[in-house]
C-alpha cells in the first residue's frame, strides 16, 4: 500500500472513531459507578465506543485512541503548529505524551476488575524529527509483561510511510483499587 493510500485509510479510521467519541460524553473522567465491575479492556472499549469519557489530554494535544485489544492500544496524533518547540520542531513532550498514552492504555487493557496501574517509569527515545509535511503519526503500545505488582510495555511512534520517529518503554505499578465506601 502506498503512503497516500495508508494515510487515506488512517484518516478514514480517525473520522469513524471521532464520530463515536463526539457523540459520547466527550473528554473527562468516568464516575466510579460507570466503571464498577468492568475490566480494563471493557473500560477502554467503552471509551472507544463513546460510552465513557475519554482523556482530556487527547483533545488538548490533538490525538485520538483508535483501537484496543488485550495487551495493545493504538493512538493517532496530528502534529500541529501548537505543538512546536521554540526551534520549530514538534516538542519532545508531545512525542512522549502520545507514547505514554499508548503504553499506559495497553497495560490498562490487561487489568482485571478492581485492579489499576500508575506509571512508575517512562523512557522515550526520539529518533527522527516530525517534519511539517507529516500529517499524522501513530503510537502503538504493546504489553511485554503484566504481573500482580508490575507491568511493562513498549511502543513505537511511526508515520504512514513506516518512518520511525520515536520509541518508548514503561514500567507501571499495579495495585488494588480502593472500593468506594
Amino acid at each position: 500500500m502506498s503512503m497516500e493510500d495508508t494515510l487515506t485509510a488512517w484518516l478514514a479510521q480517525e473520522a469513524e472513531v471521532a464520530a463515536r467519541l463526539d457523540a459520547g460524553p466527550g473528554p473527562g473522567v468516568a464516575r466510579p459507578e460507570q466503571v464498577a465491575g468492568k475490566t480494563g479492556l471493557e473500560m477502554m472499549q467503552a471509551m472507544l465506543d463513546g460510552e465513557l469519557p475519554y482523556a482530556a489530554i487527547a483533545k488538548t494535544l490533538d490525538f485520538t485512541i483508535l483501537e484496543v485489544e488485550p495487551g495493545r492500544a493504538l493512538f493517532q496524533g496530528t502534529p500541529k503548529p501548537a505543538h512546536l518547540n521554540p526551534m520549530g520542531g514538534i516538542h519532545g513532550g508531545w512525542y512522549a505524551t502520545l507514547l505514554d498514552s499508548a503504553l499506559g492504555c495497553a497495560i490498562h487493557t490487561m487489568m482485571p476488575v478492581g485492579r489499576a496501574y500508575t506509571t512508575a517509569e517512562l523512557g522515550v527515545n526520539l529518533v527522527k524529527a516530525i517534519g511539517p509535511k507529516v500529517q499524522r503519526v501513530r503510537a502503538e503500545g504493546k504489553v511485554v509483561h503484566c504481573g500482580r505488582q508490575l507491568a511493562t510495555a513498549e511502543a513505537r511512534l511511526y508515520g504512514p510511510d513506516g518512518t520511525l520517529y520515536a520509541h518508548g518503554t514503561t514500567t507501571c505499578l499495579v495495585f488494588e483499587m480502593r472500593q468506594p465506601t
